[in-house]
């Protein structure tokens, strides 16, 4: 990999032995900076629903997710998928939980001396959203992550779905020796609102899913006039007809979260059904 790091506008040739080939052949690549995106926002499919996948707490996160939520006001929930996300800035940490909260300690940090003691409380000015929100996390939900999360959970905010959290909640300073080594010292510890600590711990879920596909497969036998030959034709059928071309362009949209990537994923299936449980109980 670092063979292939260069200058921007740059050309590299690679030779490429590709399996089931029967020799080499080279392509010919132009290098440029590469920008990951660490938020993106889809809407569900056939749902009110937002889904908000945050991979990393870089410095942009709050600006767009903020975006994102004004740019879908009225949507019945919000699905915030924490998923594998590593971390990051613990002041995108608390101000992504501040859209959603207009009060209350979101984080806190103790350390040995008072001096490292901290509280950080969320602005009512910066709240954005009282939709119905579900958090999902997993092992490799870390650190800001777990922040996040865990307020929201303490804050009795959102509802967290899928596999109990990596469990990285120190603070740690890196303390320069000379020009070539460094010390990288543990100070103190973050708490979440409740007062525990997600250190070695983590933050276990509401509602605990597994990964892997939805069981779409319908138990028992039933025969119905539809499935019997020559049945007459609904008006329904004759719609679903001309409905056929629009669902494949649906499926295609990339503003969307298809069925088909729904059913591949329990734990986001899992998340929809429980926004649409919370929106029941509220009378939504």
């Amino acid at each position: 990999v670092d063979k292939m790091r260069g200058k921007p506008k740059t050309q590299i040739t690679l030779t490429i032995f590709r399996k089931g080939a029967t020799k080499p052949f080279d392509v010919t690549l132009t290098r440029e900076i590469i920008k990951i995106e660490s938020v993106y926002a889809k809407m569900i499919e056939n749902e009110n629903i937002l889904y908000l996948r945050v991979t990393n707490f870089d410095k942009n996160v709050v600006d767009v997710a903020s975006k994102e939520l004004k740019k879908y006001p009225n949507v019945k929930g919000v699905v915030l998928d924490l998923r594998n996300n590593p971390g990051g800035l613990l002041n995108q940490a608390i101000g992504l939980v501040n859209l959603f909260v207009d009060k209350g300690v979101i984080v806190s940090q103790k350390g040995r001396i008072a001096s490292e003691n901290q509280e950080y409380k969320a602005d009512p000015k910066n709240k954005i959203s009282n939709a119905s929100l579900v958090v999902l996390v997993n092992g490799g939900s870390a650190s800001a992550s777990e922040i996040v999360s865990g307020a929201l959970q303490d804050l009795k905010r959102g509802v967290i779905v899928g596999e109990n959290t990596f469990g990285k909640g120190s603070v740690q300073q890196i303390i320069p020796i000379n020009k070539t080594e460094a010390l990288r010292l543990t100070i103190a510890r973050y708490y979440l609102p409740s007062g525990r600590t997600i250190q070695a711990v983590g933050v276990k879920p509401d509602i605990e899913v597994f990964p892997g596909k939805v069981n779409t497969q319908e138990d028992g036998f039933s025969i119905k006039e539809s499935d019997l030959k020559q049945h007459l034709e609904s008006e329904l059928e004759k719609i679903d007809k001309n409905k056929k071309e629009d669902k494949q362009e649906n499926k295609d949209n990339k503003n969307l979260i298809s069925q088909k990537q729904i059913n591949d994923d329990a734990q986001l299936k899992s998340a929809i059904d429980t926004i649409k449980i919370l929106n029941i109980k509220q009378g939504q």
